[in-house]
């Protein structure tokens, strides 16, 4: 996310909204550290997609599948939002994990990605 923010001249500010998939609370905590250290601020504009659909009373602790809480929460709350006025640019990084089982049992590093699009009214 810092290096698209970096490569594109963009900061937080130029948007109303930011979204990842679903990196869940601890995820986010993560991403908003990481993005501090880089001299990004997100603020009260960045929310996580996984955050929206699971609630922390649900013990779900780390949510669930990256791209089916993007595709939800883009497809019927940003959307709407947007149709309504109250949103008229959003970050969208649809983060995920590139999951093997074999890779968490030998204790390596769980390599991700993620690409950013820009959601214009």
């Amino acid at each position: 996310m810092s290096a698209f923010f970096a490569e594109n001249n963009l900061s937080p500010a130029d948007f109303d909204l930011i979204l990842t998939g679903d990196l869940g609370k601890l995820g986010s905590d993560i991403l908003r550290d990481l993005m501090r250290e880089r001299g990004f601020e997100l603020g009260n504009k960045y929310i996580d997609c996984g955050n929206i659909i699971y609630d922390s009373g649900q013990h779900c602790y780390q949510g669930g599948s990256g791209a089916a809480c993007s595709a939800v929460v883009v497809n019927s709350f940003v959307l709407d939002k947007m149709a309504a006025g109250q949103y008229n640019r959003v970050a969208y990084f649809a983060t995920g994990a590139l999951m093997s089982p074999l890779t968490s049992n030998q204790g390596e590093t769980i390599p991700c990605i993620s690409h950013g699009v820009i959601i214009e009214n």
